[in-house]
């Protein structure tokens, strides 16, 4: 049986892999160097198949047990992209991209996921078949609706999908979990309101788009406060405020509102969306001026289902005890896109303890590789339990 001890010692290899990862990082589907890497250690590994180019720049490994009497197909997932942010950590080990970061741990989730992979590989200690796989532009890019357009489920027959996502602020050594909804949807909203603009000094010749504004960014507010269920979580938030003018005595012809939308189920989802439109509507032409408005619909609630999510927590307390896996976290206002992999198959996704550094997507967070063996233990045990061999 793999144990943590045992994964542990090939740590120091693990973390110079995902270092160099980390010096390297790479945005959205420009993931090239990352998944050259991943696909050479795979075929170093010995997997029986190892496939590019899912989703553009997707990797996929496929790992046959020692009997194939089951018929079980079980995916493993890990993101690889980074973040546009300019890092701040002073590491000996900082990113070598300027402006470019792996700020929300991805370079470890490749190099867990690695690990896991070499280790099964090895010892094949399963009746099935486990397909890793290694997923770009998870940070807005939709890189795992891409894979799955891409034929990923059917490709290769995956009856079950399995993520996980480290997270600071609980210990290494941690796990946490939640069945049902876990990640919120992530809608955008883009508003233009056109007014007359004019002399900051005559303000009755102009039609104010900053006005009109101002009064919609609180008027959206009302949908958390006064149009959803208290028990649904939502949040609408303005997030960009920019006028067409940079003046001080000029009345800008046009202002642009920008802005997301986080819910955890459908009813409120098309609440929220609907309920910007109306207020938009209603509210902008009161003040003489016109709105036009779009909305994009982007990541899904990520749900994990029951049975799955049931399996992934008695593997994470296969690894590090019952006492160190939290069953019913929080919910996350943040998306995730494998939300779109769990539409296409059951499965269940699980957050590991990043311990006590800067929450992710900030300039200052760091991965921590003590976690890399936990992770790889995880993937292991979650293989071997899901298909044991008893041979």
């Amino acid at each position: 049986m793999p144990t943590v001890l045992q994964l542990e010692e090939v740590l120091p290899e693990l973390t110079a892999i995902r270092r160099d990862l980390h010096q390297h990082p790479e945005l959205l589907f420009d993931t090239h160097r990352t998944s050259e890497i991943v696909a050479d250690k795979l075929r170093e590994f010995g997997c029986d198949e190892v496939v590019t180019g899912i989703g553009r720049t997707g990797v996929v490994g496929v790992i046959k047990g020692k009997i194939q009497n089951s018929g079980k197909v079980i995916g493993l997932r890990a993101d690889m992209d980074a973040l546009p942010i300019k890092e701040a950590t002073g590491l000996p080990y900082a990113s070598k991209n300027a402006g470019t970061m792996h700020a929300c741990g991805h370079d470890g989730h490749t190099t867990m996921l690695l690990a896991g992979a070499q280790h099964l590989a090895a010892t094949r200690n399963f009746d099935g078949t486990a397909i890793v796989i290694f997923q770009p532009a998870e940070e807005g890019g939709g890189g795992g609706r891409e894979m799955c357009a891409d034929g990923l489920m059917e490709r290769f027959g995956i009856q079950e999908v399995y993520g996980m996502h480290n997270m600071p602020g609980y210990p290494v050594g941690q796990f946490a979990i939640k069945p049902g909804a876990f990640f919120a949807s992530t809608d955008e909203f883009d508003i233009t309101i056109h007014g007359v603009g004019g002399h900051a000094a005559r303000p009755h010749d102009a039609v104010d788009p900053t006005v009109a504004a101002s009064h919609l960014v609180i008027a959206l507010q009302s949908i958390a406060s006064r149009n959803a269920d208290p028990m649904n979580p939502i949040v609408v938030s303005v997030t960009s405020f920019e006028t067409s003018s940079t003046a001080f005595n000029v009345i800008p012809a046009s202002v642009r509102l920008k802005g997301t939308v986080r819910t955890m189920d459908a009813d409120t989802r098309e609440l929220a969306e609907r309920r910007i439109r109306e207020i938009t509507e209603s509210l902008v032409p009161g003040f003489g001026a016109t709105a036009d408005l779009l909305y994009h619909h982007n990541y899904p609630v990520m749900a994990n289902t029951p049975t799955e999510t049931e399996f992934a927590t008695a593997v994470a307390r296969d690894v590090v005890g019952t006492d160190n896996v939290l069953i019913n976290a929080p919910a996350i206002m943040g998306g995730e896109d494998f939300a779109y992999m769990l539409e296409e198959r059951p499965g269940a996704y699980i957050l590991c303890g990043n311990g006590d550094t800067a929450m992710v997507h900030h300039p200052k967070y760091d991965f921590d590789d003590r976690a890399i063996p936990i992770g790889a233990s995880y993937w292991v045990r979650l293989i071997e339990m899901r298909m044991p061999f008893a041979g």
